[in-house]
């Protein structure tokens, strides 16, 4: 493979026409490249710093074979990559010039990429997180389901909203402020959010869910305070959730989860979800 089989752009729109189709022949895999693009298009790149965002296609004899994608002051995210396509586009990059704190991508891809980055610039890679990706099969309640029900979160819920986002963001590592002054500019202010409440209406547990994109909807986050964990709350709200993005017309559901929780994974398993791939995210280091 040559550096020049890779086509790096700056124009989204011109991206999405040439791969656009590559990333939706398998949204579910693609999810992540999928909602970071359809983000930055609803809030413009503005909105992520000053630097341009960084866009790329591997094409072979006028197929496209992968893609990358970097918003401003973020990572790179890749599809899958070959070992030696991850040693080409690495090279490439590093010929460029590019700074990259992080690589997110499936565990393969951004292994391959991470090792290849650090022959070529002698960054030292530090492996972040581990997150194994689900999709739903067939949705299987829980039975017996926990007293209570669910129902949507609405304004009058959003301070609860701000201080779970944050709990759960602190949770899973991420490095972000969640407060009403931060709150439009983060991943966590353009989902819909369902609460799980016990009879006498007291919010017990919080799921939320992406926008439809590419007809895949994410389930994403799951959150449920540590001293109320082990009752069931998630299980039923994310029921529920998963319930309303199939009768909204979603052709996929899918989320993530810890690949070392295994009450977690096995809740999820237990209500129909399988997992298709396990993912990374690798930081690194400025040599």
């Amino acid at each position: 493979m040559r550096p020049d089989d890779w086509h790096l752009t700056e124009d989204v729109d011109d991206f999405l026409a040439r791969a656009g189709e590559f990333l939706r022949s398998r949204p579910a895999l693609h999810i992540t490249p999928l909602t970071a693009i359809a983000r930055l298009r609803t809030r413009g790149a503005a909105a992520y710093g000053p630097q341009a965002p960084l866009f790329g296609r591997l094409e072979r004899a006028g197929e496209v074979r992968a893609t990358l994608h970097r918003l401003p002051s973020l990572g790179l995210g890749l599809t899958p990559l070959t070992p030696g396509q991850a040693d080409t586009l690495a090279a490439h990059l590093a010929a460029l010039g590019h700074s990259l704190p992080y690589v997110s991508a499936d565990h393969s891809t951004a292994t391959a990429f991470a090792e290849a980055w650090q022959r070529h610039t002698g960054a030292t890679p530090t492996l972040r997180t581990r997150i194994r990706l689900y999709r739903l099969g067939t949705l299987t309640p829980p039975e017996p389901l926990p007293a209570g029900r669910a129902r949507p979160a609405g304004e009058q819920d959003h301070e609860q909203l701000l201080r779970w986002c944050s709990e759960f963001a602190k949770d899973v590592g991420e490095a972000v402020t969640i407060d009403a002054d931060s709150w439009a500019g983060t991943r966590f202010a353009d989902k819909r959010y369902t609460f799980w409440e016990t009879p006498d209406g007291t919010p017990v547990s919080m799921v939320g869910a992406n926008p439809t994109v590419a007809g895949v909807v994410q389930v994403d986050p799951v959150y449920t305070p540590p001293h109320l964990r082990g009752r069931g709350y998630a299980g039923a709200a994310t029921v529920e959730v998963t319930r309303a993005a199939l009768a909204a017309g979603a052709t996929d559901v899918v989320l993530h989860a810890n690949p070392a929780n295994p009450t977690s994974n096995a809740l999820y398993q237990r209500i129909g979800y399988a997992p298709i791939t396990d993912w990374a995210v690798y930081d690194l280091s400025v040599p």
